[in-house]
């Protein structure tokens, strides 16, 4: 575990195992311990490396919250990668994450081997996008009259995405199931699993004060990010937009097939839905060392 201070905040991280260095990014409300079950199943073969994003958890920033830009939290990325590296290094973003990881192949292309970017909300790219700048307005409406409940059911019933929950309860719907556990079709009766234990019901709950920071300073400037097209079809890093095979239909699943399509490549399916590397972690770990082949 480390600390490293970059502009404006406090950045908390984990390395784990030995090998090429792994940068896992976050997305949405969660933080290093949502990545806990994937990082460890990678930790045979890689240098893993997650961290708190500014603003969320154990990573504070200076002085009052404020609109949240891709391009900043790329920067940090590209801090953490510059203390843990001595080279480019291999990078999985999921969600808002992976949105930072194409910043970060886009303005900082020697410090990153690949990318595998899974889910990004690419909103301006899809071809409703004067829809989602109406959302995004809105969004910030409900915020400013009531708070993140109403953002967030606001930015939630937009999204239609995990029975209408917005994106960041989704993900924590498959956090829930334990960041190693098995998926719901593999688990045994529900009397046979186990509660929580004290370290999850800890990392719920910091998801939980994620949320008002997440709808109300990040969505907002995350969701009107577009990434630099050309300079990453012109950039030396390997990109592999990913999409889940549940979430076919839904809003970041489309944008990674349009992503896909911009760069002149097609997507990857991933298992699962938006969050599949919670509860399906052992394939999705799979599938992330056949993108990251250790030299």
């Amino acid at each position: 575990m480390g600390k490293l201070d970059v502009p404006g905040a406090s950045l908390y991280y984990e390395v784990r195992g030995s090998g090429p260095v792994l940068l896992l990014i976050c997305g949405g409300i969660y933080d290093a311990a949502g990545y806990a079950g994937l990082a460890d199943l990678l930790a045979d073969r890689y240098t893993v490396v997650t961290y708190d994003r500014r603003g969320n958890s154990r990573s504070p920033i200076d002085g009052p919250p404020e609109r949240q830009r891709v391009e900043t939290h790329a920067d940090d990325a590209s801090r953490l990668l510059a203390e843990v590296a001595d080279g480019p290094a291999h990078v999985f973003g999921n969600s808002s994450g992976a949105q930072i990881g194409l910043e970060l192949a886009a303005r900082h292309p020697g410090q990153v081997r690949a990318l595998v970017a899974h889910e990004p909300p690419l909103l301006t790219l899809l071809p409703d996008a004067e829809h989602w700048e109406a959302v995004m307005a809105d969004v910030e409406r409900a915020y400013r009259d009531g708070g993140a409940g109403p953002a967030m059911g606001t930015f939630g019933a937009a999204l239609g995405m995990g029975g209408g929950e917005d994106a960041g309860s989704a993900e924590q719907g498959s956090a829930e199931q334990g960041p190693a556990e098995q998926g719901p079709a593999e688990q045994g009766p529900a009397e046979e699993q186990e509660p929580p234990s004290p370290e999850m019901l800890e990392m719920f709950a910091r998801f939980e004060r994620n949320t008002e920071f997440f709808v109300g300073y990040e969505v907002p400037g995350f969701g009107r990010y577009t990434p630099d097209v050309d300079a990453l079809r012109g950039s030396s890093v390997r990109i592999v937009p990913a999409a889940g095979e549940e979430s076919a239909g839904e809003p970041p699943h489309r944008a990674a097939l349009v992503l896909a399509e911009r760069l002149g490549t097609s997507a990857e399916i991933y298992p699962g839905d938006h969050g599949g590397f919670g509860p399906h972690a052992a394939a999705f770990a799979a599938r992330l060392a056949e993108a990251f082949p250790v030299d």
